[in-house]
């Protein structure tokens, strides 16, 4: 069996976005918790994280009930597919803005064929935008109709336009990213998930994060890469099991970035 049809990425997303949606920015009870997180004080899961997760996995395990499921909420469902396939899912990857009332959240829908990021899906339901790739090209949907993504390219790094998460993470790192920092244009925070779709569109040209789980990963890594961007980890390996990731625009300027990183 070959991969799945992007088609399903959408109903997936379309059953997350029912339990997203109507939360965000809602008056219903959120049931927030805080989970143990290493550095943070607050570490955000609503109703609106679990619910979301479980109406994917609903879908998946009836669809392909061979297939592994990894997500964020629960625990892992192992497969028994000879093709390795298995789901990856984050239902609000930004649950701090979610809170705060910020459109910077997203559903994210990855997944891996013997371990590597295949295909992937960021929904972003208050934009009414999607970003997603077919395993051949990314493609962004929105009030703008369907358009490809391309990464920029053709830049030189102290053009560049950065960005990170959390001024947390910034801290608590041995990455010298105040070097990056000072070698770019500009440095932004807070974007969460949708700035890697940024960077996907050519909007932002690198990306910083320092401590992400698979789920916060895998669904951007095909997403960035097949629209001309790299996606690794600060050895420059595949990026797939988290940690710190570093995401480029520009091929070019990559190895560039990881020595200074490095530095």
């Amino acid at each position: 069996m070959g991969l799945p049809d992007v088609t399903f990425l959408h109903k997936l997303a379309d059953a997350a976005d029912k339990e997203t949606l109507d939360r965000f920015r809602g008056a219903e009870d959120l049931q927030v918790n805080s989970k143990p997180k290493e550095g943070f004080r607050f570490d955000p899961v609503t109703l609106a994280d679990r619910e979301a997760e479980k109406a994917m996995r609903a879908l998946i395990e009836q669809r392909y009930p061979n297939h592994a499921i990894m997500g964020e909420e629960y625990d892992t469902k192992p497969g028994a597919d000879e093709n390795a396939f298995r789901w990856v899912l984050d239902p609000v990857d930004g649950t701090r803005p979610f809170l705060c009332g910020l459109p910077v959240w997203g559903t994210l829908i990855g997944l891996l064929q013997h371990e590597r990021a295949v295909m992937g899906m960021m929904s972003q339901p208050f934009t009414g935008e999607r970003f997603y790739t077919d395993s051949a090209q990314s493609w962004a949907k929105g009030l703008y109709g369907t358009v490809p993504l391309q990464t920029r390219r053709a830049i030189s790094l102290d053009q560049a336009i950065l960005h990170t998460t959390s001024p947390e993470s910034v801290k608590q790192s041995s990455l010298n990213f105040s070097a990056l920092d000072k070698a770019t244009l500009m440095t932004r925070y807070g974007g969460e998930c949708y700035a890697m779709a940024m960077l996907a569109a050519g909007k932002i040209d690198i990306c910083v994060e320092f401590a992400l789980q698979p789920y916060d990963i895998v669904a951007l890594i095909p997403l960035i890469e097949q629209a001309g961007g790299v996606v690794t980890t600060p050895d420059g390996g595949r990026a797939e099991a988290g940690g710190a990731v570093i995401a480029s625009g520009c091929p070019r300027l990559h190895q560039q970035i990881l020595s200074i990183l490095n530095s």
